[in-house]
Formats: structure tokens, C-alpha cells, sequence
């Protein structure tokens, strides 16, 4: 006796997509897995990988390459054309020279001095601030907000000549900071970008763990520091990175700053004092000056990369 069989049952889109969330997600790769499993597949897709890293290390080292060597080589073979790869006598004489004609370590010293300070008081109330702006939700909180991110759209060269004239003559106590350290730090204190960053941060932080807090009796100022500041290394040292750059770079603003050469940073005092010196010698003073951002980098690039995915912590 023939058994009929029953019609095919319609599939609803809702199965359809729990079917594919079962089978799991789709790999593409531009090299097909069957392409990969044989050894020609495997050899092509090696070589050029490692083709098109070597091609990227070259194009980022290549110019570090470049500055290291050039101050070792003599002024005449530094601009003879076509430049020449390797020096033909390698010497350290312009290091020493960079470093002892140029009074590198007073300048270094100073830009130190700068950098600390700007980033330290830039943590401190950027961190406060923002705090403040993400869980204590004072009043007029969106509109201060929107005033401080308001100054983004300004130019940094339109708040040259204002910054200038109210670090010249302070208001209220009518004293002057040119000259001194506080000039650079105070204005760098007002970075609404940095300030921006870490509100974003904050307000990702679940609020069952401030709750949690609470109920175990920690104020605000223990839950900013016990709690919040532990979970926020990670945009903590992107926010270091970009104030510490920040000042290390700078050239206008510390130039209107600091008359006096003794107290000018490494960017300013490298254009003022090389007039009447060689070649060679300003380029091996540019190679000692950017070594401390270099080991900066190699300190905080974990930090970076746990930065970039600050913002997917979970509620």
C-alpha cells in the first residue's frame, strides 16, 4: 500500500535566520580554505604575505633609518648627489657635538618639566571633570558639556593672541607666566578632546558597579579613585600619549612663552640654535630628541591597543 507523503513544510524566515546563527558566522578570506590546503596555495599566500609586511616595516623604518645615519655621515656626503644608503665613514662626532653645543640636556630637561606637569594636571582635572560630567550629573550638565566640546571647532591659532594676553597678565592676581613652567601647564589643563574621551569611557562603565559601591559605603571621591580609576587604564594611557605629545611637539605657543633660552623647550631651542651649526649636528640632535617619545611609545603600546577597544566594555 503506497504511504503518501506529506507536504513540505513552509520555512519561516524566523527559522531560516536560527539556522544560520546556528551554522555560525561566514569566513571570507581572500584565499579560499582548498586554495590554502595545497602546498603551491600555502607558498603563494606566505611569500606575499610576507612580502607586503616587509614593505610596510621598510616604508615605516626606512626614514628612522634614514635620520640615524645621516648624522653620521660628513657634511660634504650628506648633500653630495645621489645621496649615498651607508656612510662611508661611520662617526659618532655629531652626537657629542649636538650634544654638548646645543646644551641638549638643559632643554631636554625643560621639556620634561613641561610634559610632567601638563599631563599630571591635565589627568587630574580632566578626570575630575569628566567624572563629574558622566555619573554626578550636575545640574546643566549637557549644556556645559556642549559649551566645552564647542571649542573644538575653534582654531588653535585663533586662541594664540588671548591665550598670550592672559598669561602675560593673569587676571585677578595681574601676574605674569612667561617664562615660567605654569604658562604651558595651565593652558594645557582645558583639553576638551581628552575630556570628551574619558566622559565616553565613563559612561560605558555599568552603573550596578557605582551602585555596588555606594551600598558598601564609599563616597564619590573613593568610588572615582578605587573603582573607576582601576578600570580606566587603558584610556587613562591613550589620554597620557596625547597630553605628553601634545607639549613635547608644541613650538608656537612655548616660543611666545619662553624668552629666555635657557628655559626654552627641545622643539624651540633646536630652530634657535641652529644657525651656525652643521648639518649633521642638527640632524643627530633631532635623533636624541626624539628618543623619549620613541621609549614612550614602547612603554605605553599596550595601553594603545587596549585603547582602541576601550569603548566595548559591557553593561
Amino acid at each position: 500500500m503506497t504511504q503518501i507523503a506529506p507536504p513540505p513544510r513552509e520555512v519561516s524566515p524566523d527559522d531560516l535566520a536560527a539556522r544560520k546563527r546556528s551554522a555560525g558566522p561566514a569566513v571570507r578570506t581572500l584565499v579560499s580554505p582548498l586554495a590554502l590546503a595545497s602546498t603551491k596555495g600555502r607558498a603563494v599566500y606566505w611569500t606575499i604575505f610576507t612580502g607586503v609586511v616587509l614593505a610596510f616595516v621598510l616604508a615605516f623604518l626606512f626614514p628612522v633609518y634614514w635620520m640615524v645615519t645621516g648624522a653620521m655621515k660628513s657634511p660634504d656626503e650628506l648633500v653630495q648627489t645621489p645621496p649615498t644608503l651607508i656612510p662611508k665613514t661611520w662617526s659618532l662626532s655629531a652626537y657629542t657635538d649636538s650634544w654638548e653645543l646645543m646644551d641638549l640636556p638643559t632643554h631636554l630637561w625643560n621639556t620634561v618639566v613641561q610634559a610632567s606637569g601638563a599631563w599630571i594636571l591635565q589627568l587630574v582635572f580632566c578626570t575630575a571633570a569628566a567624572y563629574a560630567l558622566s555619573k554626578l550629573k550636575p545640574a546643566f550638565g549637557n549644556v556645559i558639556l556642549g559649551g566645552i566640546l564647542a571649542t573644538l571647532m575653534v582654531p588653535a591659532q585663533a586662541l594664540v593672541v588671548p591665550k598670550y594676553l592672559t598669561v602675560a597678565d593673569l587676571p585677578i592676581i595681574h601676574t605674569s607666566l612667561l617664562n615660567d613652567p605654569l604658562g604651558i601647564w595651565l593652558p594645557a589643563v582645558a583639553n576638551a578632546f581628552n575630556l570628551y574621551l574619558l566622559k565616553r569611557f565613563f559612561d560605558q562603565i555599568p552603573r550596578d558597579v557605582l551602585e555596588a559601591a555606594e551600598i558598601d559605603g564609599a563616597g564619590k571621591l573613593r568610588t572615582l579613585w578605587s573603582i573607576l580609576l582601576p578600570m580606566s587604564r587603558p584610556v587613562l594611557g591613550v589620554v597620557s600619549i596625547f597630553a605628553l605629545v601634545a607639549v613635547w611637539q608644541d613650538f608656537l605657543w612655548p616660543l611666545m612663552v619662553f624668552s629666555d633660552t635657557d628655559k626654552q623647550p627641545i622643539s624651540v631651542a633646536l630652530v634657535q640654535l641652529s644657525q651656525n651649526i652643521s648639518l649633521s649636528v642638527l640632524i643627530a640632535a633631532m635623533v636624541i630628541a626624539s628618543i623619549p617619545m620613541v621609549l614612550m611609545f614602547l612603554v605605553f603600546q599596550r595601553h594603545i591597543i587596549a585603547g582602541i577597544s576601550a569603548g566595548s566594555t559591557k553593561g
